[in-house]
């Protein structure tokens, strides 16, 4: 695995992070094989690839350091979205399954200095900047690298979810397939937060072309 800087870099994406900062983590990989093998970084949401929606998403909410997992058409990917400031990961295993994406990401965070990551779903466009800044806001009422806090949706976890440094090692070694961090945190349940997003977001995956309704 790679990890490729884009072409402008503001903030600095090489600048250490402070011990408190929290990098959003945006999975992108995707390869789209339920809608015609079209990657789903690259479908087309208010205009524009959406890949950068989910990353405007995530700054808005309260990342200003953003680690994007890539992987079907990635150079495509970088060639058509506005990725600026952004890490790009490649992963070149992205047909395995989301579990291979978390794993990319998670290894590109050692180093950064950060204290947590906030991970985020490229097909999730109905989970906007409220959501992840209402994770965002749990994870700093309890200051710790050992924190997971995840959004509820009706009382289900979903996305987005955040993940100490603590725990990022065991998540790595755990994610396979399509069950990413599943296992991890069910094991962990008595010590995840929950923050009920029912009501500011919607969590529905872009899957099918069925699907392809929620895109604006």
């Amino acid at each position: 695995m790679t990890q490729h800087q884009s072409r402008n870099t503001a903030p600095d994406p090489a600048r250490p992070a402070s011990e408190s900062e929290v990098v959003g983590l945006l999975l992108a990989a995707g390869g789209g094989r339920r809608l015609g093998g079209r990657p789903k970084a690259l479908l087309t949401h208010r205009g524009r690839p959406l890949v950068e929606h989910a990353v405007d998403v995530l700054r808005a909410g309260g990342c200003t350091r953003v680690h994007v997992v890539l992987g079907a058409e990635a150079a495509a990917v970088r060639a058509r979205a506005d990725l600026s400031g952004c890490v790009l990961v490649d992963n070149p295993d992205w047909a395995e399954g989301m579990g291979s994406s978390l794993r990319a990401g998670l290894e590109s965070l050692p180093g950064t200095g950060a204290a947590a990551a906030l991970v985020s779903l490229v097909d999730q466009p109905g989970i906007g900047p409220e959501a992840v800044a209402r994770v965002l806001t749990a994870h700093g009422s309890r200051g710790s690298r050992g924190s997971l806090v995840a959004a509820a949706y009706d009382g289900v976890r979903g996305h987005p979810v955040l993940f100490g440094a603590d725990h990022w090692a065991g998540i790595a070694a755990s994610a396979t397939g399509d069950r990413g961090a599943r296992a991890y945190l069910k094991e962990r349940g008595d010590t995840v937060t929950l923050v009920e997003c029912g009501d500011v977001a919607r969590p529905y995956d872009i899957d099918t072309e069925a699907d392809l309704v929620h895109l604006e």
